[in-house]
């Protein structure tokens, strides 16, 4: 018989179930956050193909940036009478037709070609995402002006307009390619961000933001951005190495960087005629491009699946 005086008993003598408890609280949005891109980073550290690429691209990164840690040739100290000497053990890619140490000018070709895809990729990232941004939270006419602008630009070819502005610029060198590149290039980022921006601020946490007050800039960059940035991270990675082979393309056509530089372009196509009689010339430089490219690509697809929770 229950005890009267009980506390969740009434004055009748009937006992009063304790009131259910107070459900958890939602976890909060950097909570989901950090778990995505901590099960993300799980999944890469266990994949071989993203480590392989990772280390090649490391390698080729530690050429562009310490250089005479792979080699202590001068790449311009030129001896004509060694000209198109094959490799050897000593100089393992040989001299070129000046007669300049081949592996020295592979390894001070790096740079130019990372500088450009670094800065011009950056860019594009920063111009692309604040005008997805933009263009997705706020929609109406904004989103209306930013996308006939992204239109604009999209209709430009883009081989066909680096060509162009470079040969009006007549000035080539690492920042006048990347602002071609960045100017071209910027309407995909900006694309991806505005579909990412409008899948997630209809979300419940961002309206409950909202209903507490928050502001714009608190829900873009606090709330909406670090959810809706991870398809924007997966194709940059990819521009990476597409802007390091538009580099090569725009030099080999004689509107890149331009001797004494060295870059990887530009070494293609010095030697290119010399590839029946002396492949070398032409194969070190495109296996060091291919790689390069190949990795920034194998490492992009690597990212899309590790950050997509639908593809585990």
């Amino acid at each position: 018989m229950s005890d009267p005086t009980h506390p969740t008993a009434p004055a009748g003598g009937t006992e009063v179930a304790p009131p259910p408890p107070d459900p958890a609280p939602a976890p909060a949005t950097t909570e989901r956050n950090a778990s995505l891109w901590a099960d993300a980073r799980r999944q890469l550290l266990r994949d071989p193909v993203f480590i392989a690429a990772s280390i090649y691209v490391l390698l080729v990164a530690s050429m562009a940036a310490f250089p005479t840690l792979w080699t202590r040739q001068d790449p311009r100290a030129c001896d004509v009478q060694r000209t198109r000497i094959a490799p050897s053990w000593e100089h393992p890619f040989g001299f070129n037709n000046l007669g300049c140490d081949y592996y020295s000018h592979a390894i001070h070709g790096a740079r130019p070609s990372l500088q450009i895809a670094i800065f011009a990729t950056l860019g594009i990232v920063l111009l692309g995402g604040i005008a997805g941004l933009l263009a997705g939270y706020f929609g109406g006419w904004v989103d209306a002006i930013i996308s006939r602008i992204t239109d604009i630009f999209f209709s430009l070819p883009f081989l066909l307009g680096a060509i162009v502005f470079l040969t009006v610029i007549k000035q080539q060198n690492v920042w006048t390619l990347a602002a071609v590149l960045i100017v071209l290039g910027w309407t995909t980022i900006a694309r991806i961000m505005r579909g990412s921006v409008l899948s997630s601020k209809g979300l419940d946490y961002v309206q409950a933001a909202k209903a507490m007050g928050a502001g714009h800039g608190r829900l873009m960059f606090r709330h909406i951005l670090p959810n809706a940035i991870a398809p924007m991270v997966v194709y940059a990675t990819i521009t990476l190495g597409a802007f390091v082979s538009a580099e090569a393309t725009l030099t080999y056509l004689g509107v890149g960087l331009q001797p004494p530089e060295e870059s990887w372009g530009i070494m293609i196509s010095q030697h290119q005629v010399y590839f029946l009689d002396h492949p070398w010339l032409l194969l070190f430089p495109c296996g060091l491009l291919v790689g390069t490219v190949l990795s920034f690509i194998l490492m992009g697809d690597a990212l899309r699946d590790a950050l997509d929770p639908k593809l585990r």
